[in-house]
């Protein structure tokens, strides 16, 4: 162990003394400064605690408020002009259309504002095509079967001849490739085309004359659009493409002879019975016009997603709701023009039906030789139809044959 030296024990014995004095003196000098302090500073109260909390607490809700988005602003209204193929108010066509129209803006609150003009309001009934095509229109409603001339694919998507029902057409368009197609034609001419109603299965048409035979249609002048008009060509007659407002009027006239439109209930608005009145059914020529909501593409294209959707279900719902007017109000009507304006009801035969087929199938060899695309439709429209009728022979056909056979129908 070391030695302690005591001289130096005893130095630093006298430093540490001279410390502890110098300790006491600072820690009366802190004492002294703590009474003072605490003499002059107020304990705080309950309300100035309570009001100072809820100061701190508004300066932090204000803080997380501010890290918040501020809310969206309301997006910018679109204008959508539609211009179309019929009259305005027109029962199922042009009410449909107009119906269609307001579901948009109902269905966006206004947003999008939909100005609606009936055939030859804005443009004639058959210039909607290109008024919608240039951008002079946002969109039209019409038959697309009306632009064969332009490309003979429109025709598929609205009827054929011997072609589908109105469920197998629903079948093809959204679950056979049909909507692809529909684009793809679509789209050489800057378009894009919705479903947006159907009429169902169509009358054959109104007839000054009986036909008995397929050599009656020969030298006939009958207004009849689409591939169906082709069909008639090939028998004889001469087709004549007519919108409807003017159809009763050449009826009347003389300007021809026969006509097809739809069926009972549109038929009996047109009062084509003062002119013709053989009434033949059914008509294979339409067996379920599908009609269109055609839009351009450029101004579909800036549309955001949820518009796009927004169109597609207001279409979509139209084209079920316009068919089921259809089945609503046929049947009644029919056996008003039958009943009370003497309308004379016929079926078209079998030799005639013969004869139909026949002629169609010269039509889409013509069709199939127009163009790649052309061709592709129609192959895709022949599987379809094949996989489809097979389905419908046992299932809705079968069924409704042997329901009225039952009940006597």
């Amino acid at each position: 162990m070391d030695q302690i030296d005591p001289s130096g024990w005893k130095r630093e014995k006298s430093n540490l003394g001279r410390e502890t004095q110098m300790t006491k003196s600072i820690g009366k000098k802190v004492a002294k400064a703590n009474t003072t302090k605490a003499a002059t500073t107020k304990t705080p109260d309950r309300r100035s605690f309570i009001k100072g909390a809820a100061l701190a607490g508004a300066g932090a809700t204000v803080a997380a408020a501010s890290s918040f988005p501020a809310p969206a602003v309301a997006q910018q209204r679109i204008e959508m002009t539609m211009v179309t193929t019929w009259p305005r108010d027109f029962p199922g066509l042009g009410t449909g259309a107009q119906r269609a129209a307001k579901r948009i803006e109902d269905l966006s609150d206004g947003r999008i504002k939909v100005q609606y003009f009936a055939a030859g309001e804005r443009v004639g009934a058959f210039d909607s095509f290109d008024a919608v095509a240039s951008g002079n229109a946002q969109a039209y409603h019409a038959a697309d079967y009306y632009w064969k001339g332009k490309h003979p694919g429109w025709a598929y998507f609205t009827a054929v001849p011997f072609g589908f029902t109105y469920t197998e057409m629903n079948a093809w368009i959204r679950f056979g490739g049909g909507q692809q197609l529909w684009d793809e034609l679509a789209a050489d001419y800057g378009l894009k085309c919705l479903m947006c109603g159907n009429t169902g299965v169509q009358m054959g048409g109104w007839f000054r004359k009986e036909i008995n035979s397929a050599d009656d249609l020969k030298g006939l002048k009958m207004r009849i659009p689409g591939l169906g008009g082709d069909v008639m060509a090939k028998l004889g007659a001469s087709p004549v493409s007519l919108p409807g407002g003017q159809i009763y009027e050449n009826l009347v006239s003389g300007a021809i002879d026969a006509t097809e439109w739809v069926g009972p209930w549109n038929d009996s608005f047109m009062k084509f019975y003062e002119a013709a009145k053989y009434y033949y059914y059914p008509g294979m020529h339409e067996p379920a016009a599908m009609l269109s909501l055609g839009m351009n593409a450029s101004w579909w294209g800036k549309l955001t997603k949820s518009d796009q959707l927004l169109i597609e279900a207001a279409a979509s719902m139209e084209n079920d709701v316009m068919m089921s007017e259809y089945n609503a109000k046929n049947g009644a009507s029919l056996n008003k023009l039958v009943t009370e304006n003497g309308v004379q009801l016929r079926r078209f035969n079998d030799d005639i039906y013969d004869a139909f087929g026949d002629a169609s199938q010269e039509v889409f060899e013509t069709v199939q030789q127009h163009s790649p695309l052309a061709k592709k439709i129609h192959d895709s429209f022949i599987g379809a139809r094949k996989e489809l009728g097979a389905w419908t022979k046992i299932s809705d056909q079968a069924y409704v044959q042997q329901r009225n056979r039952v009940l006597g129908v």
